[in-house]
């Protein structure tokens, strides 16, 4: 893509959910490089908690941004988790498993057909919301998995991806601080949806809204 001068800008793609992490790496991304340069990328998998999909296309419009969302229903064809299912009581993990809100191969798929879309339109650069610092232990958050996933893109389609995962190696209270120094903490804190009961504005009793809610008080009474 090139702007009025004739110079090329570098365009990302940004898989994007609507909530806190991914809403903070795309504002991130259109300091960056601009918002004519950023797409953003949502899945509609079957998540319980769609209010999200509501969201990431409310804030997508509202940064000026290109928004797309993927069918990925096929999800609940090959696997059930409670973030799925609505008659499942959602869990924390025990020491012994993974949290039931797991959702088996999920960031793999959305990796896999970002990639495909990201492809489609020359881009390269992918950039993933995950952290493996505080999490709810899901294995495919980690960075060893999107390095593999990286190198597996490449080969798999002859193209020179780069997944890039800013809030890899913060904790929740550091992404706090990451929003805040790009000046948009409030609008995070405001429009962004991570509750996985669906409830705007948060539950405040999923570990995802108790995640969400202990960085913020965290960073807030350094």
């Amino acid at each position: 893509m090139e702007n009025v001068n004739g110079t090329t800008q570098k365009q990302v793609l940004v898989v994007f959910s609507g909530g806190q992490d991914s809403t903070t790496c795309l504002i991130q991304a259109i300091q960056k490089y601009g918002a004519a340069n950023a797409v953003a990328l949502s899945f509609s998998y079957g998540q319980r908690h769609d209010i999200e999909l509501e969201r990431a296309a409310w804030i997508a419009k509202d940064l000026g941004v290109e928004h797309h969302t993927l069918d990925a229903s096929v999800m609940g064809k090959v696997t059930t988790n409670a973030l799925m299912d609505e008659s499942q009581t959602i869990k924390e993990a025990d020491a012994e498993d993974y949290p039931n809100t797991f959702v088996d191969g999920r960031n793999a798929l959305f990796l896999l057909l970002a990639g495909i879309f990201a492809k489609s339109k020359g881009i390269r650069t992918i950039i993933l919301g995950v952290c493996e610092t505080d999490f709810s232990g899901y294995p495919d958050c980690r960075d060893v998995f999107v390095k593999s996933m990286n190198v597996t893109l490449n080969l798999a389609m002859d193209y020179n991806f780069n997944v890039e995962t800013p809030l890899m190696y913060l904790t929740k209270a550091q992404t706090w601080e990451l929003a805040d120094k790009l000046g948009c903490l409030a609008y995070i804190e405001e429009h962004t949806h991570t509750c996985y009961m669906g409830v705007p504005g948060g539950c405040g009793e999923c570990p995802s809204c108790k995640l969400r809610n202990a960085g913020l008080a965290e960073y807030l009474n350094k």
